[in-house]
């Protein structure tokens, strides 16, 4: 064969030959599927204690529910039934020990990411009740209208 033929061969031969010699030096030993396999993915073997120290920020509504019954109950009982209270509320880590770590957000941004209307109705958002939050009340918190726990309770004033 010409050389126009072996020169781009060597040159592919010789990237390859780079990109397994980096990932040698670039990897660590420990780094692989082990006993588990691939089901929970790629993992270091040596970072296994690291990770079990990890406090793990978010909670279930479970864990709100012995504290604040009553929400709890409305909000099973509503159409945020399979929503966690952090989704709104954020991270319980710390939570009751610190109760500043839960924030109440009333901004209308918090609800519009769910409730402005969708142009589409493939995914399961386009069956969400959607508002436009440039004329729907635009100046007003949501909660001074809606209910957040169970948005089809009315306001208690």
């Amino acid at each position: 064969m010409k050389n126009h033929v072996w020169r781009p061969l060597y040159i592919a031969l010789c990237i390859i030959a780079l990109v397994l010699i980096a990932r040698m030096v670039i990897v660590p030993k420990d780094f692989g599927i082990w006993e588990r396999g691939y089901m929970y993915g790629w993992h270091r073997k040596g970072n296994e204690a690291d990770w079990k120290a990890v406090k793990v920020k978010y909670r279930t509504a479970a864990y709100c529910k012995d504290c604040h019954p009553d929400k709890y109950n409305d909000l099973k009982q509503s159409p945020h039934a399979n929503i966690m209270c952090e989704n709104c509320h954020g991270p319980a880590l710390g939570h009751p020990e610190d109760p500043r770590t839960m924030t109440i957000d009333r901004h209308r941004e918090l609800c519009i990411r769910c409730h402005s209307r969708l142009p589409y109705k493939a995914s399961g958002r386009g069956a969400i009740r959607g508002i436009d939050p440039q004329t729907h009340n635009p100046e007003l918190e949501c909660t001074v209208c809606h209910y957040p726990h169970n948005p089809k309770r009315e306001v208690k004033r």
